[in-house]
């Protein structure tokens, strides 16, 4: 497994190399205009701005101070039942700057908290938590973690035997949960219980992510489970002006987490031609100078810095430029970013990774 661990790690992040040295082949063979056209196609996320540098700096440092010493977070829940999920956003947040997760500064910190994750799986479902938004962010990180995070090493010094799995056996439960859920969902999508025989597109949007990032890790994830839950999207949103309803028939009107939601499955989700992702597209670009959705600023900060990222370069270069001014402007002494209802780990998280298009290590981030 270490062996398949390394050569994972190749594959994935080795193109970083690969492109660094086509653009200096290139420096010596065309000329400057083609040189420059060559390096805005590659957008490596080099030269990360120094603002976006402190401000994470600060945050990582933030969570890796407020973490428990079993891995996880506090939750603003007063259950505690949403812990793997702010675990999975936390450790998106360390992996995101490309520092080693095996040896770097913050090693021990992604380590606990994947363990953590694993260690609250139910090992007979594989359900992550306590509803699928849990379920959705923890199989995220864990497809961004696998291949990258030796699997040996989340264990040492561990002696409890009790729901002991690798990265990649963990995945491939979560992943044989979500579709069997879908299965018997009647929209082909999910909403809070695996049980469940309605969708909403929030929570679709959740867990497709965690779907579409397994596959790009490897894990193997049927198309008809992508594909059903794409078409439940495309249901739900207007070609005429690119709302996304939340469920059932469309209602309860749109917003712009929901759109951002469906524009960035859509571009992750290859269905770039789609009316749905131009009508989705146009909302964003349309909208962009109108600020965050009032009551859940993080979850709709998340979203559209990833759908811009991936649907329109220049207006999303646009938007992160405000983003990281309000954000600097947010960040206390400590590092924290708010304190959402969902605690100041999650916000603080969220946060975070709605800047680390800037650095565009994690896989699910690429073009």
């Amino acid at each position: 497994m270490k062996m398949m661990n390394n050569m994972r790690w190749q594959r994935r992040f080795g193109w970083l190399l690969s492109c660094n040295l086509l653009v200096w082949i290139a420096g010596h063979h065309l000329a400057h205009a083609q040189l420059e056209q060559l390096q805005n196609q590659v957008q490596e996320g080099t030269g990360v701005p120094t603002e976006v540098r402190a401000i994470y700096q600060r945050g990582i440092d933030y969570l890796a101070n407020a973490q428990r010493p079993d891995g996880s977070w506090v939750s603003g829940n007063s259950h505690g039942d949403e812990v793997s999920g702010i675990a999975g956003l936390a450790v998106m947040a360390f992996l995101s700057t490309g520092e080693d997760p095996n040896f770097g500064r913050y090693a021990r910190n992604i380590r606990t908290a994947i363990r953590f994750i694993i260690q609250k799986q139910n090992g007979s479902t594989g359900y992550y938590g306590s509803n699928m938004y849990v379920h959705g962010f923890a199989m995220l990180a864990l497809a961004e973690a696998y291949g990258a995070v030796d699997d040996e090493m989340i264990w040492t010094g561990e002696t409890e035997a009790a729901n002991r799995r690798t990265i990649g056996q963990s995945l491939e439960l979560a992943v044989k949960l979500a579709v069997t859920a879908q299965e018997k969902n009647p929209s082909k999508g999910w909403r809070y219980s695996p049980n469940d025989n309605s969708a909403d597109t929030s929570v679709v949007g959740a867990v497709l992510m965690g779907l579409l990032a397994a596959r790009n890790a490897g894990i193997d994830v049927p198309d008809k489970a992508i594909d059903g839950a794409l078409e439940y999207m495309k249901s739900m949103t207007s070609t005429a002006d690119g709302m996304v309803g939340y469920s059932g028939l469309g209602g309860l009107g749109g917003s712009d987490a929901r759109t951002a939601i469906a524009c960035l499955v859509f571009s992750i989700g290859k269905r770039t031609e789609w009316a749905e992702r131009t009508a989705t597209r146009q909302y964003l670009i349309d909208k962009l100078d109108s600020g965050s959705g009032a009551g859940w600023i993080e979850y709709d900060r998340y979203y559209k810095a990833q759908a811009l990222f991936q649907a329109d370069y220049e207006s999303w270069q646009k938007w992160n430029q405000t983003t990281i001014q309000t954000l600097r402007a947010a960040q206390q002494a400590d590092g924290q970013i708010g304190n959402s209802t969902h605690g100041p780990a999650y916000s603080t998280s969220m946060a975070l990774l709605a800047l680390a298009l800037n650095y565009r290590f994690l896989p699910i981030y690429e073009r």
